[in-house]
């Protein structure tokens, strides 16, 4: 074959990926920001690169001119260094999905979650809200051994300093909170496997549990006590058991309506998504957990700083959850290393 019939049959393939390099691996971040990329996807550039290859070497062979080959050659190194670069650490793509994907992946399941937020929050409001009215309402959910030592726990005669726990250290009591609050919160998502009712009990009865004890608190005078010892930890905490709902009831609609698709790829596909979202749950429990056992207990903490720093909290999540990841497609982004399928030519 003629060079000229060669760069003209070829000249379109090289252009696109040439496109492709500038504006998708020689800068990946600002690339990221481009929501309407209709150039050649990520998902073909393995297949382009591997034929850029064979083509450099056809240029090679056939003696084609060095401005041809010299081309090819540039672009299959520069190809090369975005294929294989070096993946980043494994903490970097943890921060990334922390940062970024989970926070994209909550606001995805945007009708789960604000059913999961109305499930739990309006029980909660309700209860409370009964209890100041109707005192007697705590004996239906809790015998009175339990009801006293709720008491015990958020008396304000009392001078230990340490708040909402027994004497116990904050070491001991940090992994007794993560240990309960991960099984809530994994609780709240397998039971959504029950199509969906099973998250939706779990989330009621929280609700409805959380409501009781806190107006019971409220309506006999320990109620101070109570919200300095939940306001720091209630932020990251309550905020995970919403999205563990959202994810459970995700599963239970992929069961109940799985629409055109068969029901056990809805299914997968639901799992998939939840599974991710258990991990940034997990995160979010275990920094609950943390603030639990080694702030939220100290008793000697003015009410007003505990207060301040758990409305910071709640601003601070739902700011995250509401605006982390925008602008930035992360199904695009490059950060994570060469593409799965990116094999040698």
């Amino acid at each position: 074959m003629r060079q000229d019939a060669f760069v003209a049959r070829h000249e379109h393939e090289w252009q696109a990926f040439e496109a492709w390099l500038e504006r998708r691996g020689d800068s990946p971040r600002s690339a990221a920001a481009m929501r309407h990329w209709d150039g050649l996807r990520d998902e073909d550039v393995p297949v382009r690169y591997r034929r850029l290859c064979q083509q450099l070497a056809l240029a090679r062979h056939r003696g084609y001119s060095p401005l041809v080959v010299e081309r090819l050659h540039a672009l299959m190194q520069r190809g090369h260094a975005v294929l294989y670069r070096a993946p980043p650490p494994p903490w970097r793509r943890a921060l990334r999905f922390l940062m970024a994907d989970f926070p994209r992946l909550v606001r995805a399941q945007r009708g789960c979650l604000w059913l999961s937020v109305v499930l739990f929050t309006v029980p909660m409001v309700a209860i409370f809200v009964a209890v100041q009215a109707w005192p007697e309402l705590v004996h239906s959910v809790f015998e009175p051994q339990k009801i006293a030592q709720f008491e015990a726990m958020y008396d304000p005669a009392d001078d230990s300093h340490k708040l909402g726990r027994e004497a116990q250290t904050d070491v001991a009591m940090f992994g007794h909170y993560i240990l309960n609050n991960i099984s809530i919160g994994f609780r709240t998502f397998a039971s959504g496997l029950l199509l969906g009712v099973g998250s939706a009990f779990v989330l009621v009865f929280n609700g409805v549990v959380i409501g009781m004890v806190a107006g019971h608190l409220q309506a006999i005078g320990h109620g101070e006590p109570f919200w300095r010892f939940v306001a720091g930890h209630s932020a990251p905490e309550l905020t995970a058991i919403v999205i563990a709902g959202a994810a459970g009831l995700r599963l239970g609609l992929a069961l109940v309506a799985p629409g055109r698709r068969r029901r056990i790829d809805s299914l997968v596909d639901a799992g998939r998504i939840g599974g991710r979202l258990c991990l940034g749950i997990f995160a979010m429990l275990l920094f609950a957990a943390f603030v639990e056992a080694f702030w939220s207990s100290i008793g000697s903490i003015p009410a007003m700083v505990k207060y301040a720093v758990g409305g910071a909290l709640w601003a601070l999540v739902l700011a995250w959850l509401a605006f982390g990841g925008r602008g930035d497609t992360g199904a695009m982004a490059m950060d994570d290393g060469a593409p799965e399928d990116a094999d040698a030519p």
